[in-house]
């Protein structure tokens, strides 16, 4: 073995080892450049502590690959020998093989194969801190394995940020292990004053390059930025800016394995590597000495209600920056510049979210059902909204029964390397759909193109100059491994329906106007920029959307023909009867219309919908309008609950109630009004009655009646609408009522409204005796000098009603 010099972690393998040896599992807390990737699987190995093959999984390819390598020259060998690895689409393992490296999405394919994990003596969690979907589920099938089936597996999770106590418990309260910090000391250098919001980002990154170039004077820069297109153009802003022998790099994870090299390997003078969070962890640069970090990090948020991802580009979290900076000291002494203010420091998050919060559930859905089990045990549980969206989406794509049961269609679709949307198209399409797939599951290759799908499949075959080479090689490399893994052809399928196949969820139909927009399938609605090849498409297939909640915008798309749908998907095309109120017409429509899903293929009027049909949708109008009392409707529900707070059992004929129980009391009632007009035209009064029991209406009358009948005997509708029950009524016409009128159970007076002989109120009051005794004697004196042929007695308490003026001459 080639001494590679002492590390940090090295102090801390003896406790790693005993922790293990004792409990079978452990947390290995280790700062960045502390040396646990290589030094960790090599030193388990030498202790002869786990019986069988050590597996370590790795969250990117690059540094699946990286540290395979750098432990295999650490024990003088070729790759493949002791040390080997497994990523997807390249393997370089043998029969020798007792370290492997690989990216996690291969344990949860070894776990579904062969659950004991048979020969597998350990598994090591590398970088857990980065929380991945795929590291989550790895750990979960994991513990549940040893739990069940294998208590002789060791475990052990290694993180440099995490929190390790949350873990420790998972993992049965493990113990935990801290190695000492980073070899080397980082000087933390933030700016003065936060950037001015009028700079460009990648202008106010430039700036900061320059800087920390010219303040220092030895190794090489490592600058940390959201993803390849500000690469590229901090890229593009430093050339010709830069001192003689100072170079450039490039490093993301698009890239071939060629350039991801040419990145990491030394230079003779100066190395300016523009980085993605591709270098974060794992990779060692050997001559980086100095950290630029630009403060921005891009993740993948997905929305269960559209089903769509999108890239966001958010601030870094405290978690990241200080495994940025820890990048700066790994060889020697180092120095990080942070593009914000030591004040804005405080304003970061301290952790990113964990992938399982913010991804795309349908693959974990898919996995779980092939385990058998959702029962896991997750450090961070999946959002059960978010997994029943993912279920349904399997549900339709044929990979779950109704029960939730995995079928044979979605084993065949786990076995697959693809998102099951894509694994579910090329299932069915077979080989022919291989290079779509591997296009879908790539990047861009026509970055800034129109957004037609098929300018890409061509470009597979033909790349334009404007094409990216790299992807395009990718894209060509996994169709070939694709099309091996694919079943035989079902169907003889045009590009659209293999798109179709996919995102059945997304086909969209082209609305009404000149704009170029689309309502699609599963509900959403879609745009795209007018003038392109696609924007006069009647149905299209959107692939890739931006996410928007409200229309998003189409990135790519492709065209498919009606009757190309109907072929693919003439079992999920039905035809609905739709009888429902249009609040811009103020009427009820009723339509008979063929549809897939959200999409309106065939629209016709329904002339013979049914009365009840009709009926229902006019309950929507009266919803939206309102309900249209006629005065004796109103008194008729204002007695109602006059009676009802009495205490007994009356119906509740507030607005709120009314409206919830429409079916029950008005539907009946209805004779199939169709415009706002027949609504509008309704009288409630009998429907409101219905909802009285024969001896509630009996009860009604008695306390709280429609009318007042006056000492004449005359019939005085009651009004109760206000906050007292009331009537206008002749003051002479109460001549000779000696007590005070009232309604109800609790004896409410009325509110009199006297009226003089000219029907002009006088007085109101709600106490008639109290009136006769004080103020009659003010207002006779008024109303005998207006009204001298009326009687106006002394004691109107003795006196005799009427509405009769005196004889002249009287």
């Amino acid at each position: 073995m080639r001494d590679s010099g002492p590390l940090p972690i090295d102090e801390a393998l003896p406790d790693l080892r005993a922790a293990l040896g004792q409990r079978g599992m452990a947390v290995l807390q280790a700062p960045p450049g502390a040396g646990k990737t290589t030094r960790v699987p090599l030193d388990l190995l030498a202790s002869g502590l786990v019986q069988g093959r050590i597996l370590m999984l790795e969250p990117r390819r690059l540094a699946a690959r990286a540290s395979a390598e750098r432990m295999a020259e650490t024990l003088g060998e070729a790759i493949g020998q002791t040390v080997g690895y497994r990523i997807r689409g390249e393997s370089k393992v043998t029969a020798a093989t007792r370290i492997e490296v690989v990216t996690e999405g291969i344990l949860t394919r070894m776990l579904q194969s062969d659950p004991e994990l048979s020969g597998i003596g350990a598994v090591i969690f590398d970088e857990f801190h980065e929380r991945s979907l795929n590291a989550d589920l790895g750990l979960a099938l994991c513990l549940e394995v040893r739990s069940a089936l294998r208590p002789d597996l060791a475990l052990l999770v290694m993180s440099a940020t995490l929190d390790a106590d949350p873990v420790a418990r998972l993992m049965g309260d493990a113990p935990t292990v801290t190695s000492a910090g980073r070899a080397y000391p980082v000087e933390t250098r933030w700016l003065p004053r936060p950037v001015d919001a009028s700079m460009r980002f990648e202008g106010a990154v430039t700036g900061l390059i320059l800087q920390a170039l010219a303040e220092t004077t030895e190794g090489g820069l490592l600058v940390f930025l959201p993803g390849e297109g500000e690469i590229r153009r901090v890229d593009a802003a430093l050339a010709g800016r830069l001192p003689q022998g100072v170079v450039t790099r490039q490093l993301f994870g698009a890239m071939d394995f060629a350039a991801q090299r040419a990145a990491l390997a030394p230079v003779a003078g100066r190395k300016i590597v523009l980085a993605t969070s591709i270098a974060e962890t794992s990779l060692t640069l050997p001559d980086i000495r100095v950290v630029v970090d630009a403060g921005r990090a891009r993740r993948a948020r997905f929305d269960a209600a559209s089903g769509m991802s999108r890239l966001v580009t958010e601030r870094v979290t405290r978690a990241e920056a200080e495994q940025r900076r820890g990048r700066a000291g790994r060889v020697a002494t180092g120095t990080c510049y942070r593009m914000w203010t030591k004040g804005e420091e405080g304003g970061l998050a301290p952790h990113p979210p964990a992938e399982i919060e913010a991804a795309d559930l349908t693959a974990l859905a898919l996995e779980l059902a092939l385990w058998g089990s959702a029962d896991l045990p997750f450090l961070t549980p999946p959002h059960p909204g978010v997994l029943a969206e993912a279920r349904a989406l399997l549900t339709g794509l044929g990979a779950l029964d109704e029960a939730g049961r995995i079928t044979a269609h979605g084993r065949q679709l786990a076995a697959l390397p693809l998102h099951p949307r894509l694994a579910h198209m090329l299932a069915v399409a077979g080989p022919a759909a291989a290079p779509l797939a591997a296009l879908l599951a790539e990047r861009d290759p026509l970055r800034g193109a129109p957004p037609d799908l098929m300018l890409r499949l061509k470009a597979i075959d033909r790349p334009p100059p404007e094409a990216h080479r790299p992807t395009i090689e990718r894209i060509r490399d996994e169709a070939r491994r694709l099309a091996k893994a694919a079943g035989p052809a079902r169907a003889d399928l045009s590009a659209g329906q293999m798109a179709a196949l996919a995102y059945p969820d997304r086909i969209g139909l082209r609305r009404k106007g000149d704009a170029p927009r689309w309502v699609l399938s599963g509900g959403k609605g879609a745009a795209m920029a007018a003038g392109t090849p696609l924007a006069a498409a009647r149905l299209i297939v959107a692939t890739d959307l931006d996410g928007d909640q409200r229309e998003a915008t189409v990135r790519q798309a492709v065209a498919i023909t009606e009757a190309e749908l109907r072929a693919l998907f003439s079992d999920r095309i039905h035809w609905h009867d739709l009888c429902e109120w249009s609040r811009r017409e103020g009427r009820v429509l009723a339509r008979r219309q063929e549809r897939f899903g959200a999409l309106v293929l065939d629209d016709r009027p329904w002339p013979d919908a049914p009365p009840e049909a009709t009926a229902r949708a006019a309950l929507d109008g009266l919803r939206q309008i309102g309900l249209p009392f006629t005065p004796a409707a109103r008194r008729l529900r204002a007695r109602i609950e006059l009676a009802r707070g009495g205490g007994a059992d009356w119906p509740d004929c507030r607005d709120e109630a009314l409206f919830a129980s429409l079916e029950d009391w008005l539907l009946p009632h209805l004779k199939a009004p169709r415009t706002e007009a027949d609504l509008r035209a309704l009288d409630l009064t009998e429907p409101l009655r219905a909802r009285l029991t024969w001896e509630q209406t009996q009860t009604l009358d008695q306390l709280a009646p429609s009318h007042f009948e006056t000492p004449l005997g005359r019939r005085v509708p009651i009004d109760y609408d206000g906050d007292a029950p009331a009537i206008e009524v002749r003051l002479q016409e109460m001549f000779g009522l000696a007590r005070h009128p009232t309604v109800g159970a609790n004896r409410l007076p009325l509110r009199i409204t006297l009226l003089s002989p000219g029907q002009r109120p006088v007085q109101v009051t709600m106490d008639l005796p109290g009136f006769w005794a004080n103020s009659y004697a003010d207002v006779r004196k008024d109303m005998r000098g207006q009204y001298p042929r009326h009687p106006w007695p002394e004691d109107p308490t003795r006196a005799e009603p009427t509405l009769r003026a005196k004889p002249r001459g009287t």
